[in-house]
Formats: C-alpha cells, structure tokens, sequence
C-alpha cells in the first residue's frame, strides 16, 4: 500500500511527519512523504528555526508525484497540522487528484487545532477552516476531545455526549470519527479512552493513563497514522481501534520510563506492530 502523507516535519524529535511517516513504514505501508514546513524541531520547546514552505511549493512537489503516474496505486492520503487556510486548499485539491485517479482511495485528516492542556495553538482561521471546508472532504477525521468539541461546538462530557458529537461530524460527511484523548467526567481519572464510530457501528477503548511533565508532541501525529495503517489492512474498525490503543500505550510507557521529552518511537518500534497490551473495545 502507498500513502501520500502531507503534514509538518522537523529534524530532530518526532511530529508531523518525522511522527508519522515511521510508524506507517513499520506497519509495512510505503509513504510519499510532502513536508509543508521543515523545522529543526517541535514548536513545544518554545524556540526553533527552519522555513515554512508556500502551498506553491508544496503543490509543485504533489504535481512530481502526479507526473510519475503513480496516483492509481495511492491507497490514502494522510494530512495533519496545516500552518494556514491556503494549505488546506492545496491538501484538498491533491486529495482530489488522488480520488480522481483512485476511487478507492482514502483521505484521512487529523484536524490538528489545540487540546485542552493548551486551548488553540494554530493560526487565527485554520480552526474554522476544518470545520468549514476541509472535514467535510475527509474518510476518516481523527479529532482529539478538545478539536471534537470545537468542530461540533458540543460539550463532550460523558460517553451519550461523545456518541452524540461524533455521530454530528459523520453527518458532516466522514465515514469513520476517532476521538482520541477522550476524557469522561463518569471515569476513573487514571485512565484514557479512545471512541471510534461509523453509521452502523460505535466501539470504546481504554487504555492506562500515563501523565507528562510537559504535553508530548507528535503523539496524535503517530495515533492517526496507526489507526490509519492498521484499519487499510484489516478493513475492521474493532480491531483498528484496539491496535492503536494497545500501540500508542506501548509507545507512552517506554517514552515515560525513559524521562525523554521526545516520544521514543524507535526504541518501542516493536510495540508499534505486536503491542505488548492486549485491549478490549467494547461495543456502545
């Protein structure tokens, strides 16, 4: 399988696509990987350098991709973090050059706009713009609980509330909504829940929680890319879910043992494929 992977990347640490791309790779997917800025690392650290590339650019090097005519045998297209309303255009017109090549083919969005340690942390109108014009396009949207409540404008806090959002953003046009990081008032505070639902289907996870000293970057990046990579696989949404549940735990505890401030995705590249977890979603 081929997937054309547009989101942010840096050099050192793991987010956009330095988050993505391997967990994809390790799943045994082949990505096209399109950087739309190239940092030396994370924002989260509170300084770095590097450019942010024009949606020109990014557009030129998707019409390479294209006159290689290799659009046919693109399985998805996976977009994250957009820095301004004007790249969401450009992710949306390659989109649509990938479906008119490959019917098939999915488009998987994870409508990156802030969490609730931190509110909003994009740019004035790139929220508005995902709920406006981009999720609307999507296959598969990944929201984290806090981006959920924005693109709904709904107070997510017990799981008929959850059902009830999710079920508002398939309306909108998605097949499948995964809400990550879903935090219920009904539930014990150690723990973290992911819910993944379609028209005919709804399935909850937990997972422990495990707590960081600072928010750590690059983990819906991973999450999505995951859930993405095991649900092209295995065309279940079920075991979709308990996979990236299981995954990203695995990914979580050796990250937290290792005090890293930068998730350890080679060192638990196992957990990535075979998660040590074994987790049940349950049906609601």
């Amino acid at each position: 399988m081929n997937i054309l992977s547009i989101q942010s990347h840096v050099a050192y640490g793991h987010a956009g696509n330095a988050s993505a791309v391997f967990p994809l790779q390790r799943m045994g997917l082949n990505v096209w990987p399109v950087h739309t800025v190239m940092f030396s690392n994370h924002t989260g650290h509170g300084s770095w350098k590097g450019p942010m590339f024009s949606p020109e650019t990014v557009a030129e090097v998707i019409s390479g991709i294209e006159e290689r005519d290799v659009l046919p045998t693109c399985d998805a297209v996976l977009s994250g973090y957009m820095g301004a309303p004007e790249m969401a255009d450009t992710i949306l017109a390659a989109v649509a050059k990938v479906k008119a090549a490959n019917p098939r083919a999915l488009y998987c969005c994870d409508p990156v706009i802030g969490d609730t340690d931190r509110g909003i942390f994009v740019r004035p109108g790139v929220p508005e713009h995902f709920r406006d014009q981009v999720i609307q396009h999507a296959d598969i949207i990944t929201p984290n609980h806090f981006e959920a409540e924005f693109l709904t404008g709904l107070n997510i806090c017990d799981l008929d509330s959850a059902v009830y959002a999710a079920r508002n953003l398939l309306a909108q046009g998605p097949k499948i909504v995964l809400i990550t990081s879903l935090v219920r008032d009904d539930v014990a505070a150690d723990t973290i829940e992911m819910l993944a639902v379609t028209a005919e289907q709804a399935w909850l996870v937990s997972a422990p929680l495990l707590t960081f000293p600072t928010p750590m970057n690059g983990s819906g990046d991973a999450t999505t890319a995951l859930f993405l990579a095991k649900y092209l696989q295995c065309q279940d949404l079920k075991l979709a879910l308990e996979h990236v549940a299981a995954a990203m735990y695995g990914l979580f505890k050796l990250t937290h043992d290792s005090g890293s401030r930068e998730l350890q995705l080679i060192p638990a590249q196992h957990e990535l494929v075979t998660p040590s977890l074994l987790v049940e979603a349950r049906a609601i």
